[in-house]
This record gives C-alpha cells, structure tokens and sequence, in this order.
C-alpha cells in the first residue's frame, strides 16, 4: 500500500508513523485521558483497515482525517485535541513556504504526481526539472496573487480544473494553427535573423522546424502545420532540379525531354525523401524550453491544394510522410519504434475513400501506417464540412491545434475564411461527476448545482482570458509579429486577436459517462439514459453561447484530454464521497463524452453513438476504437476508415507499439501489480520491469505518449477492452 506525501512523493505506507503521532498527542495529557496501549493498537489496525479499503494510494490529509475520528471514537477527547491542535499548527508553517519542498522533490525525482504529469516528458532531464521548478514558482505565484481564493479552493477540491497553472504567471496562450504559408512565402524572423522565402524543398522543411521549435517554446499547448503550406515549394525545386540535369546532359549531347524529366523526378523524390526526414527526424531530437519535443500535428488534407499540380506534389509529399512513419525511428538500441510526435492527421475524402479513386493507395498507404505506429488519426471531410459552418453558411474542413482543440468557424473583415495564424486562449475543465454526486442524485438539485459550478467555470475563464489581455506583441515576436498567428507591430498588444471569434476559449468537461451512470444508474449509451447526457451537453453549450454574446469572446465547449487530472478528479472524488461502484471505484474518471474503457461494444457501434457528442463538442473532441494488432488485417482498418468517413466528424484506431531492450521482445507489454499494489509495465517475456529499458507507445488522451503515465491513468489503459 502507497502513501501520497504533501510534497507528492509516493511511498511505502508505514503505519509505526501513525502510531508515533499518537504517541506524541497521548503524552500531553494527563495519565487519566491517555489511550491505552490496546486502544492505540486498534487505532492503527483501523487506519490501516480505512486505508486500505480505498483500493489506491492515500494521501497524508486522508490518514490524519482517519486518525482523528478512531481517536474520537475511543472517547479520548483530550487527545483528539492535542493530535488536531499540533495538525493545524503544522499546517500554519507549511502555509508558509511549500514551493521550497516541491522543487527538491522534483530535482531528486521523488514527486510521483509531477514526475508522470507528462507522458512525453522525462522527468530525470535537467530541461524537464528546470521546467517543472518554474511551474512550481508559477503555480505558487498564480495561488497566492493571480486567482481568486474561491478558483484555487475549487481546483484543489476537484471541482474545476484551473489547466497549465504552471505557466499562468507568464502571458503565454495554449494552442494554435501555425501560418506556416505565410511565414514561407512572406518571411519571417528567428532569433533576430530573418529567414527569406525559401528556393527549394528541402531548405523550407529545414525552416519548418526551425519555426515549429520556436512556437513551442512560447507557448504551452500543441500546435498544428499543414503540409499544404510545403507544397508548392516541390516545383520550385523540380523546376531548378530539371534545370541542372538539363545542363549536365547537354554537356553528353543529350537533350531528350523525356530523359530529363524522368532524371528530374527521381531526384526531386530524392529531395522530398530527405525534406521529410528532416521534418521527422528534427521534432523527435528537439528538446524546446519546456523540456519535451514539440507537440506537433502534421495535416494531410489533399483538399486544400490550390491546382492539380500542387495536389500531385502534396500527394508525394504525404506518401514519403507515411512510408517514413511506418518504418518509424531508432531507438537507442537501434530498432526501429514508434515515436510520439510529430501527430499526423489525414483527411478522408471523395478523391481518397473508395477502391478506384485516384488517391486511394494513399488511403491504403496511411491504414498500414496506422496498423503499424497508431497514427494518422483521421477527419472525415463529409462531415466536416456538415458540420464546421461559418456566417455565410459556408462549410470547412481544417486540422485541429494539437491533439483535439478545434477552432469555431471564422469569416474575416473581407469576407473570407480564416483558420491558420489563429489560437485558442486556455482551458478550465468542470468536473461532471462531482456536479452529480453533490445533488445527492436529485435532478433539481444537479441542475441547479450545474449552474453553479458553470458559473465559477466562467469566472476562471475571465482569468485566463485577462491574463492574456494587454500582452504585447514583443513577448513572442515569432507568433505575434512573424507570422505564426499575426504580423502586429513592435509594442502592440494582441487584445484585438482576443475577441470576435479569432481566438477561442474553451470550457472543458470530464466525467459525463460517470455523472450519468450516477443520475440514472445507467450507462450514457442507454437510450433511456442518453437524453440526459445531451441534454447536460447542450446545457453546456448553452452557457458558451450566453457568455460569446455577453462578452464577444469564442466560448467554445471543449472534450478535455485528461491526463493526469483523471487520476486527481478520481482521488478528489473518492476523499468526498468514498468509493462508489461504478462511479468512483476506479483511479480515474472518463475523458470528456467517451463510452466506458470497459464498456463492451462495437467499433462501428461505438463511433455512431459518439458521433451526435461530437457535434455537441466544437471546441474540440477525438472519438477512438481500440483494436488488436492489425498489420495482417488492413481491409478491417479501411472499413473502419471508411465508416469514420461516413459517420463521424474526428477519429483514430488504438493499437500497441513496444518493445523490450532487455531480451527484444517486440509484442505487447503488460501491466501488472507489484506487491504494493501499484501498477507497473512488464515484459511477458523476460518480465523485464525496468521502464527504462523498455519502449511503450499508448495512445493517452488524443497523443501518444512515451515515457509513462500516473497509476490513474495506467489503471485506465489497463482496463480498455478491444472494439474491433
């Protein structure tokens, strides 16, 4: 059994640490109100008992919470009140300073909740420790001075999630679409030095990098490109390519066109091959200032090409991207795995979908690399466009920012759709299962409690959006005077990039498989419970809409990507209403609309159900069906693929992708538990137990993440059954 410490360390629970507390509290009294050695014996077997009936690491608060009531319940009074007076005075000094703690915590990685906060971040690098202690600072900094009491009481409960408060003290925003076009075709300034529109391939997938590096260390959230905005820079280096093999065959006396051309192209895929490494290669070793690579997205959208010619060349480059994600990248053993980063999105539309359209080798192409590495995650451009409608009634298709943030449609002052160069603000997530279990299961009183919570909701957001209000131009000249989201002069501020719907702020929920489970004693996939859970949705976006027009900003509904929130929300929710089955039996709680990981039901099943939550989820949400190892089975993954197509708006196939460094296992690693209790990663083969010397790729919440996750969170990819 585990212990949570104040600093966040997870440690063996040792109850000799209880009983000498009570020890110290029964001293103080007289001898006549002092336990006996049988009572302070019984004491710790209870505790011991209470904290072990929790099925999950207790935290100190919990311990001491139980501590007092068995001693009250001795009728030992006195000692209750030694044992609570010295409790509070404890606390008094912590108040004091505890960011002190926290930092030492992280530098000897001890902190079990910081330390796996990130899957994709490796908490024994000095990069990630220097990040993590300036959260720390921030974090201290935005509870004492920047937010409301009443927003860090709610958050520390597990009412709210107030998200990335450890980069709130800085005017940094979350995520965004790079205008990356613009940045190629126009220019634009790295590090003081300006970069010139590039004059072939290869050099504009070099200042792709060099720019998707930079973003990422001004901001906290993901960020998207297009490979479109590469596209036309493939003719440019044809055009010099076919040039010099013509001068180099005229000098043999050979001028024959077709020979040329042929010469030409093979050199010119040669290029493509090396600009597409580069792009890979670069935002896998990157390391940005806040210690990770890049979060990236890749989108492969053949749609957007301006002309035939350009869609041809964005075809050869999604191919060699694909066939580049299948092989995958080294590891320092030397075999070839599954890298997190960069994320690929690849559009499925009429020219792609079907046996016999002009692109579907591509389609087959991207449903083996899917098979294979978990990625592309796929957009359908029928129901995009269904769905993304702008004030001309116009429909979009366009990748999300990261792993699922969308962006509401958008019409500029000339009338014409925008979507690259824009940004979402922040997130605050409602935690939907505490709305329910503090109604008692009364609907009046969940409604009424709803409005509540929204309302505090809405009150964080407006930090958020605050913080960010007055920012000037100069504290990212890469994003807000280069081109990535803007070209705004030296000393203005961004405020008019925060209203009218140019950037977004997203209200995020999780739990509604669990706040509906409770209110009904139904899952939300029974049609007698599903209206419920709509209309708890649409109540949500409700208040978006009333707050847009309240405060002419994009309030957008947005299906949070859990990470390591799911496993503080299930503890926050276990600590005030103990364990509930099937609502808080679990060390983590539901990512946004999701069906149950348990839950049996079909893939086709799960993506029709899930589909009418899409929709009610603007702001941003990812559907998953998770499948078995598929690299045998490519006709099921397109029929999947093509009933995405179909049916639903954004989704990905969840596969395994490991490998043991010890003996070379390369099947799927379990997840098993210790004689603690705690859940750790084992190779079946060898039982290699070393996370270190293993390599585990599992879809998290949207991404994939490489480099471990909390018990929560493991607990959750433990419990996933297969949908296919």
């Amino acid at each position: 059994m585990k212990i949570i410490k104040r600093n966040g360390a997870e440690v063996a629970f040792d109850v000799s640490k209880i009983e000498n507390a009570i020890r110290k509290a029964n001293n103080e009294v007289s001898e006549d109100n002092r336990l006996s050695e049988d009572q302070i014996a019984l004491i710790c077997k209870k505790v011991t008992a209470l904290a072990g009936d929790l099925n999950r690491a207790v935290n100190v608060e919990e311990v001491q919470d139980f501590v007092e009531n068995q001693i009250m319940d001795q009728k030992a009074f006195a000692v209750a009140r030694k044992y609570i007076t010295y409790r509070y005075s404890r606390a008094l000094v912590r108040k004091a300073n505890t960011t002190d703690a926290q930092i030492l915590t992280l530098i000897e990685c001890n902190n079990e909740e910081v330390k796996q906060e990130n899957s994709n971040k490796n908490p024994t690098v000095n990069s990630v420790q220097r990040d993590y202690m300036a959260g720390e600072v921030s974090k201290d900094l935005t509870r004492r001075i920047l937010l409301s009491p009443e927003i860090v009481e709610a958050h520390d409960e597990g009412l709210i999630h107030f998200h990335d408060a450890d980069y709130f003290a800085q005017h940094m925003h979350n995520c965004d679409l790079v205008n990356l076009e613009d940045m190629l075709q126009n220019g634009t300034v790295i590090s003081g030095t300006f970069i010139e529109k590039p004059h072939s391939f290869s050099t504009a997938c070099n200042i792709a990098t060099q720019i998707i590096a930079q973003v990422a260390s001004n901001q906290y959230g993901g960020q998207s490109i297009s490979l479109t905005h590469l596209a036309p820079f493939v003719d440019v280096s044809r055009q010099k390519i076919r040039a010099d093999v013509a001068d180099e065959l005229k000098d043999l006396g050979i001028t024959d066109e077709k020979k040329i051309a042929k010469i030409a192209e093979k050199r010119l895929k040669a290029e493509i091959a090396k600009g597409i490494q580069t792009i890979q290669y670069q935002v896998v070793t990157l390391l940005t200032t806040n210690g990770q690579a890049p979060f990236v997205t890749v989108f492969m959208y053949l749609g957007e090409a301006r002309s035939e010619r350009e869609r041809a060349d964005l075809a050869l480059i999604i191919e060699e991207t694909l066939n580049q994600r299948i092989r995958g990248v080294k590891n320092e053993s030397g075999v070839w795995v599954t890298p997190a980063f960069p994320k690929l999105i690849y559009v499925l539309e009429e020219d792609n979908i079907r046996e016999g359209s002009k692109y579907w080798y591509l389609t087959q192409l991207a449903a083996k690399c899917t098979a294979k590495r978990m990625v592309p995650d796929y957009i359908s451009e029928k129901m995009m466009l269904k769905y993304k409608i702008d004030k001309n009634g116009e429909g979009h298709c366009y990748t999300c920012m990261g792993c699922r943030s969308f962006l509401t449609p958008y019409v500029d002052e000339n009338g014409k759709p925008k979507y690259y160069g824009r940004f979402n603000q922040g997130v605050v997530t409602i935690n939907l299962v505490d709305v329910a279990l503090s109604s008692g299961g009364d609907e009046g009183r969940f409604w009424k409690i709803f409005d509540e919570r929204l309302e505090l909701c809405y009150r964080a957001l407006m930090f958020r959006h605050n913080r960010l209000k007055g920012t000037i131009s100069d504290a990212a000249p890469i994003l807000w005077q280069y081109g990535a989201l803007a070209r705004l002069k030296k000393g203005e501020t961004i405020d008019k990039l925060l209203y009218g719907g140019y950037s977004t702020i997203s209200l995020g929920y999780a739990g509604l498989y669990e706040c509906v489970k409770y209110m009904t004693g139904k899952s939300h996939t029974d049609d007698e419970a599903k209206p419920f859970a709509l209309a708890v949705m649409q109540h949500m976006n409700d208040k978006c809409k009333e707050w847009k027009a309240k405060e002419n900003i994009d309030f957008s509904l947005y299906g949070t990507p859990l990470e390591s929130t799911t496993y503080k929300f299930a503890k926050c929710l276990q600590k005030r209403f103990g364990v509930i089955p099937g609502v808080t039996d679990k060390n983590y709680i539901t990512n946004s609309y999701h069906v149950h990981v348990s839950e049996p039901i079909d893939a086709f099943t799960k993506l029709k159900f899930e589909s009418e939550f899409q929709q009610l989820s603007p702001g941003g949400a990812i559907s998953y069906v998770e499948v078995p190892n598929m690299q045998n089975n490519i006709p099921a993954v397109l029929a999947v693929m093509q009933y995405i197509y179909d049916n639903i708006m954004y989704a990905e196939l969840n596969t395994k992708s490991d490998y043991c460094q010890v003996c070379g296992y390369d099947g799927e690693i379990q997840i098993v538990e210790d004689e603690d209790g705690k859940l750790v990663w084992e190779c079946p083969h060898c039982h290699n137990r070393d996370q270190t010397k293993m390599n585990v790729a599992r879809r998290t919440c949207g991404y994939i993440g490489t480099q471990f996750w909390n018990q929560g969170r493991t607990q959750e990819i433990r419990d996933r059954v297969l949908h296919l």
